[in-house]
């Protein structure tokens, strides 16, 4: 396990206290670098291309343009506070559309013999069931690991700006030094002949 998520993991445990269903369920899907993992895309253009692929019957695209829309929703629920309302609205609306589509890549997968596959999205439909249930929570906890998330990226950003800064720094007077280096010995060079 990184160090990361490590930190993840301490900060989502005080948070959830005991209750480890929650605890589980905010593993699953908060991310440790929220700015590569959501999409830059805006919520309506990731439901209108879900809603797309469900025409076409791309079922499989379908669910992860949902679930990528339910985890931009929650991130700018937690992250601007007067988008909440209308953020809940978009997580309580696209929670039974990803339920169907999950069923429907469920069954396919039923029927091609992938039962682990099977599995796994059965677990996916009660993890949105539990996001249905507890929305206030999920952003509650989301607001503050992704503020603290945040704030870690944007130290070690400047933590490597600045070392970048000084490799930049020591390199130039490195190449300083050897050019100087350089013409001494040529004026020697040139002086002795």
């Amino acid at each position: 396990m990184t160090q990361k998520e490590e930190k993840k993991e301490d900060l989502l445990k005080e948070q959830c206290g005991e209750d480890a269903e929650f605890y589980a369920f905010l593993c699953h899907v908060l991310y440790v670098d929220p700015t590569t993992a959501i999409s830059k895309k805006d919520l309506v253009t990731l439901i209108d291309e879900a809603e797309e692929s469900v025409k076409d019957e791309n079922y499989g695209d379908a669910l992860r343009k949902y679930q990528q829309a339910v985890s931009k929703a929650i991130f700018e629920a937690a992250q601007k506070p007067g988008e909440k309302g209308r953020c809940i609205k978009v997580i309580q609306d696209l929670v039974p559309r990803t339920v169907e589509v999950i069923e429907k890549v469920k069954e396919k997968a039923e029927k091609d013999g992938l039962a682990e596959r099977a599995g796994y999205l059965e677990k996916e439909i009660g993890n949105y069931e539990f996001l249905s249930k507890r929305i206030e929570d999920v952003i509650r906890v989301a607001s503050l690991y992704y503020n603290e998330r945040l704030e870690e990226l944007r130290e070690t950003e400047e933590r490597a700006a600045k070392r970048e800064s000084y490799e930049r720094k020591e390199t130039a007077r490195t190449i300083k030094k050897v050019k100087e280096k350089a013409m001494k010995d040529a004026e020697m060079a040139a002086g002795g002949t």
